[in-house]
């Protein structure tokens, strides 16, 4: 049985004269004990707005709807109540989000900030919990811990803020953590070094962990399973591997020819996805991705795709998938 079992989650806003907006629609996944899982796609595919709906961070207004279900141990956490859900956040589940500087209290000092984790969800106090709080800076590697903990976040570089971000995180030891772009504004050196400690984390304490990212350089050397959106829902997924050597949806396809490779040869150009994420098509008049497919047929229009699963798991949402040998040119 799986630690989280998403089924069907969709998220809706709607403001009135202005048309419904499908962020998440009908998104499926799952996530074993110690499974590190993906969530990929370009800007706009709904890969936060699904880690705001599973930790209830999404705003409770009339606009907003959220449908399906997501069974965390048993409890669907889309029907918690807001005390209950409060309690399970930060302390069964956690998150490190994409902006460390937004992220922090600006006039908090990161002692208090992280302490404040400690005192709500392990009950701890005083001298106990200020050294908790030092030796969780000292393990995600912020040097002279216990002067950084009465520092503000502008005295703290870039790289340990997000390190800050993961120590609150990691402080009560969750069973997920969910991981919203953990590496977009830092430079590579310190994405691969924050990248490195993500998988320490979960490889020493058995912790889940659904990494978010648009960049499948990441997902290469972290996930077990990836899941591919585009337009609110998943349109290919598959163990990694399986994945990498085989990928089926076009769109996968324009993710992986859009990165630069290192034996590419001088002056030699990308192959980016023609158009951008604001030419869809709704997901009830055919496949979504069509206005930007090279392979587009006239059965992409018309009736919404359904997920072709095959005897491997691997599955995906196209009616003219790429063949299983792909050509060259659109081999990563």
């Amino acid at each position: 049985m799986p630690l989280l079992d998403v089924r069907d989650l969709s998220v809706t806003f709607a403001r009135r004269g202005q048309r419904t907006v499908h962020a998440v629609d009908g998104v499926s996944f799952s996530v074993d004990a110690g499974e590190v899982v993906g969530l990929v796609g370009e800007s706009g595919c709904g890969k936060s707005v699904t880690s705001l709906a599973l930790m209830g961070l999404l705003p409770r207004q009339r606009g907003v709807r959220v449908g399906g279900s997501a069974d965390f141990d048993g409890t669907d956490l889309l029907k918690l109540d807001p005390r209950s859900m409060r309690d399970v956040r930060g302390r069964d589940i956690a998150m490190i989000f994409q902006d460390p500087l937004s992220s922090l209290n600006p006039v908090v000092p990161i002692g208090i900030q992280v302490t404040e984790v400690l005192v709500r969800h392990r009950g701890m106090s005083g001298d106990a919990a200020r050294k908790e709080a030092a030796e969780l800076l000292d393990r995600v590697g912020i040097p002279d811990p216990t002067r950084r903990l009465k520092e503000y976040p502008h005295q703290l570089s870039g790289g340990m803020r997000q390190r800050a971000l993961i120590a609150m995180a990691v402080a009560c030891r969750p069973r997920l953590l969910i991981a919203d772009e953990p590496t977009t504004a830092l430079d590579v050196t310190i994405q691969a070094q924050i990248l490195e400690l993500l998988k320490e984390l979960v490889r020493d304490s058995g912790t889940a962990l659904i990494m978010i990212t648009h960049d499948l350089g990441v997902v290469a050397g972290m996930c077990d399973t990836i899941n591919v959106l585009y337009a609110g829902r998943v349109v290919e997924t598959a163990r990694r591997k399986e994945l990498f050597a085989g990928r089926r949806h076009p769109y996968t396809v324009g993710l992986l020819a859009s990165i630069p490779r290192l034996d590419a040869g001088r002056g030699e150009k990308l192959t980016p996805i023609r158009g951008s994420v604001r030419d869809v098509l709704p997901w009830t008049e055919g496949c979504a991705f069509a206005p930007r497919c090279d392979r587009r047929t006239e059965a992409c229009v018309g009736e919404p795709p359904a997920m072709t699963p095959t005897h491997t798991g691997h599955e995906f949402r196209c009616v003219n998938p790429f063949p299983l040998s792909q050509p060259e040119e659109a081999r990563v």
